[in-house]
């Protein structure tokens, strides 16, 4: 049975944000920028309240900056 993974547009929302840093995010949203890292690199799968909160930063549902494959 295939596993579920969580991949996200963490990183390009980034950048077309101005170029916003991960600790800037991290600020926005309540967390260390080592969460944002982890995040990124698909490493950490966020709660939903936290998936919301870097959706809400970027002015994005949740469904365009986290996607679930496999």
């Amino acid at each position: 049975m295939p596993t579920d993974q969580l991949s996200n547009n963490i990183r390009r929302l980034r950048f077309n944000a101005n170029e916003m840093t991960q600790q800037q995010l991290a600020n926005k949203v309540g967390v260390t920028r080592q969460t944002i890292i982890a995040t990124e690199q698909g490493r950490y799968a966020p709660s939903l309240p936290l998936a919301i909160k870097i959706a809400r930063a970027f002015g994005k549902q949740v469904e365009e900056v986290f996607q679930l494959e496999g």
